[in-house]
């Protein structure tokens, strides 16, 4: 980037000082185009020039010196936002707040995004949904420390087998988050209705009404205890509690965590089913008390190339049912798409096997929710369209554990409007 563009740039900033000194750079004599603009900068403290005295516009500048200069325009109370935001990274590297910049923007952000979704099962359990949700998130500062966060959602169902069953209007509105985040000394604090993919969204990827706390950087310590409240028909929660340590060892990102979700309903009758004298599964009736679910799990991520990445995860749960409880999930990642970047893709490989004690509300979109325990296969692409416009693809072939046994096929599409 050239210093005579910036030098455009910048007067639009609005940067204003309050007497104009002598140009102070050699090479920018009087009569010079931009002779005004470097003397009102270099005035306010904006632009400096070299140690030979010359401002040198012509030569290209990095990175780290147009965010020095962004920098200087908000220490002088300049709206810079969307140079901010572009710098935001180098900012963070010389140690200034892009936060500062909210003093002058909205008191509320409003963000949000559209997905429109397909999905086909075939095979024990056919049928399909066809639905848009729409999100919109509010977010606004309560202080330096302190935000808060809303979430609205609208979701239309267009042509779903499972609306009605499941009791579903087909256009529905929901108020689904309400949060807080802040900080109590060294403490990170969020309390409200937010959502906690637990374990990748392995044993539950839906909302909790709690308070959670975490503390630590390099190693960190999260603590929540509140009310879980599933997404899914087929499982509600009540009390929740968890633990969570998490930390990196050379280049492997480590967690460990115990989850205890209690006064489980199990609404669909295939957890609280029976064992015969034969050992064969007969579901329940829906709508029985599951009573207690404790999870343990410990997952492990690593890089094995250029942006190629491996993760496995082992779990261990322990319900009142006679359930399975070891659950294991490996997950060979490559590339990602981003919102930002068009045409950026990535692919994604995982293989399940996991007893119904080891999850509640699973965050895939194949059948597990409907299965008592499974094991199977997932693959994902995922590809940048345009910015913020992302398509993704989703195979399952999911076996059942327990119960019926049933094998289910999923497909399922979406695409992505991020604003």
């Amino acid at each position: 980037m050239k210093k005579s563009l910036v030098l455009a740039m910048a007067m639009a900033l609005g940067v204003t000082a309050s007497a104009y000194a002598a140009n102070p750079f050699s090479d920018v004599p009087a009569g010079h185009w931009a002779y005004d603009s470097v003397a009102k900068l270099a005035a306010a403290g904006v632009v400096d020039g070299y140690a030979d005295g010359a401002f040198d516009g012509d030569k290209l500048m990095t990175r780290y010196e147009m965010a020095q200069i962004v920098a200087k325009a908000m220490a002088k109370g300049a709206n810079v936002d969307k140079l901010a935001a572009e710098f935001a990274d180098e900012l963070d590297t010389l140690g200034v707040r892009v936060a500062k910049l909210e003093k002058g923007a909205d008191a509320v952000k409003i963000t949000g995004n559209i997905r429109y979704h397909y999905k086909q099962n075939d095979g024990d359990s056919d049928g399909h949904e066809n639905k848009l949700r729409t999100r919109l998130f509010f977010k606004g500062a309560v202080n330096e420390d302190w935000t808060y966060t809303g979430m609205i959602e609208n979701n239309q169902n267009f042509d779903d087998d499972t609306a009605s069953a499941e009791g579903k209007d087909e256009n529905e509105v929901k108020f689904q988050r309400a949060y807080v985040n802040g900080k109590i000394g060294g403490v990170a604090v969020q309390a409200g209705r937010y959502s906690d993919a637990i374990m990748e969204g392995n044993i539950w990827d839906s909302r909790m009404d709690a308070v959670q706390l975490s503390y630590g950087k390099e190693v960190k310590l999260t603590a929540a205890v509140g009310k879980a409240d599933a997404s899914s028909p087929k499982e509600t929660a009540g009390e929740f509690k968890k633990v969570e340590l998490a930390g990196k060892v050379g280049v492997v990102n480590l967690t460990a965590g115990y989850y205890d979700f209690a006064d489980i309903k199990d609404n669909s009758g295939v957890q609280t089913g029976t064992v015969d004298n034969t050992g064969k599964w007969t579901k329940g009736d829906g709508k029985q008390d599951l009573a207690d679910k404790e999870i343990w799990a410990v997952n492990a991520t690593m890089p094995l190339a250029k942006d190629l990445k491996l993760g496995a995860m082992y779990l261990q749960g322990d319900t009142d049912a006679d359930l399975d409880d070891e659950g294991y999930v490996a997950t060979l990642s490559y590339k990602g798409a981003k919102a930002s970047v068009p045409g950026s893709w990535g692919l994604v490989a995982k293989w399940y096997d996991q007893g119904a004690a080891t999850y509640l509300d699973h965050t895939m979109n194949g059948d597990a929710d409907n299965m008592c325990g499974f094991e199977g296969y997932g693959l994902f692409l995922n590809y940048t369209l345009a910015k913020n416009i992302v398509a993704q693809v989703e195979y399952y072939d999911l076996e059942e554990k327990q119960a019926d046994k049933s094998e289910v096929e999923t497909l399922w599409t979406q695409v992505v409007f991020t604003f």
